[in-house]
């Protein structure tokens, strides 16, 4: 169980870090990322911590592709006129 505890912990982490640069802003990111852990907070099963896990890391790379966008987009509006 600690190595779960220390995957989740470290999955938060990253989470809180991609967040600060979330469009709607870090508080409203931090705030319903804070709320989406406490809901499972009390899960155990392994099975599912699996799933819970990789569900997190889908959404880091979800995050990583938004702001990968958001760059495209401002490169391209800064070199090509519409």
């Amino acid at each position: 169980m600690a190595s779960y505890r220390n995957r989740v912990v470290q999955l938060y982490k990253n989470l809180l870090y991609l967040g600060r640069d979330y469009p709607k802003g870090y508080d409203y990111f931090r705030t319903r990322l804070k709320t989406s852990f406490m809901k499972h907070k009390d899960v155990t099963d392994a099975a599912e911590l699996d799933v819970l896990l990789a569900r997190g890391q889908y959404i880091i790379k979800e995050l990583e592709a938004l702001y990968m966008l958001k760059k495209y987009r401002t490169l391209k509006k800064r070199y090509y006129s519409e």
